[in-house]
């Protein structure tokens, strides 16, 4: 499937986290609507307020299964606004829905929600993950271990910590200061809590030095985490400048050196998306504004085939191809 897919044509749906369970491909996206909120750069236009969840045996020619609402703000007893991008891991009979949301205080925090299946409903926790931040978890496993990846700067306010403690003010980096990474960090046994301080996600140019904050292919918010052929791809949205782009290492924690782009500026001004491999092929699962005539708060899915070179780069694919 060369060609891009929009494949919830129906509803506005964006931040797509994609996952394998028993055999049949789930999809756990973000919902858009248009509450009305003025456009501005914290990202209070993007007040999603509920999740669905997808799922097929087929994504090149089969039907999507809308499982509908499984998880809204009004369900979690710490909510503030604002329910961003999720993602959904498995262990022991359980399913663990990870969230971003901004408590009463106008802080993001993560909350987990669990159900007994894949496509929920999800039951909230009472209270978020203790010493959590920022936005935008996305969990990897391996050998019985889940890892989450989180943060986003601007209005994801990941610029409001260092340390994993919080600043008096924020501070954002400018031209050669090493630029704000992403965190990762081992969860604990029953998937509520860390089991560890946050880690620092270093991405090194061809040099070995950290990407700086005026590099374009620096780090901005969107993390995913893929293995391939015995490597780890930390893939990530590099935000004001548009780009989904990748880096790789050699374990969860990295450092991980700057690969390349894998999808260049799409209509609108946020990319977001997840890698994974289904029957045999790899793909992309990602979206866009082109549907909403550019609304960038009014996304739309899609989903194309993921290719590597013979040196396991990801080839890069075109953001604004027709469809």
């Amino acid at each position: 499937m060369k060609t891009p897919k929009y494949i919830v044509p129906e509803d506005y749906m964006a931040d797509p986290s994609v996952h394998i369970f028993d055999g049949k491909l789930y999809i756990y996206p973000s919902h858009d609507w248009d509450s009305g909120i003025e456009e501005n750069d914290n990202g209070d236009h993007f007040n999603m307020k509920d999740y669905h969840v997808f799922s097929c045996e087929d994504i090149e020619n089969g039907t999507l299964t809308d499982h509908g609402v499984v998880l809204s703000v009004e369900q979690i007893p710490w909510a503030g606004r604002q329910l961003w991008d999720n993602d959904v891991a498995y262990k022991d009979g359980k399913y663990y829905m990870y969230f971003p949301l901004k408590d009463k205080n106008d802080t993001f925090r993560l909350g987990v929600a669990v159900s007994d299946k894949p496509y929920g409903p999800f039951i909230p926790e009472a209270d978020p993950i203790r010493g959590s931040y920022s936005i935008d978890p996305a969990v990897f496993e391996e050998d019985g271990a889940h890892y989450i990846y989180f943060g986003g700067l601007w209005g994801g306010q990941l610029q409001r910590y260092k340390d994993n403690k919080a600043l008096e003010s924020a501070y954002l980096p400018h031209g050669d200061e090493v630029a704000i990474p992403a965190r990762v960090v081992r969860l604990s046994e029953d998937m509520k809590q860390f089991a560890e301080e946050p880690h620092a996600v270093v991405i090194l140019d061809g040099e070995g030095n950290p990407l700086k904050a005026d590099d374009p292919h620096r780090f901005f918010e969107a993390s995913w985490m893929h293995k391939y052929n015995g490597k780890y791809y930390f893939s990530y949205s590099t935000g004001d400048t548009h780009m989904l782009c990748y880096a790789i290492g050699d374990n969860p924690y990295g450092p991980f050196t700057y690969q390349g782009v894998i999808l260049t500026p799409v209509v609108g001004w946020t990319t977001h998306h997840s890698i994974v491999e289904y029957k045999g092929k790899w793909y992309l699962f990602h979206h866009d504004s082109v549907p909403s005539g550019g609304t960038t708060w009014l996304r739309s899915l899609k989903v194309v085939e993921l290719e590597y070179d013979q040196e396991g780069r990801i080839i890069t694919i075109e953001g604004t191809e027709k469809q």
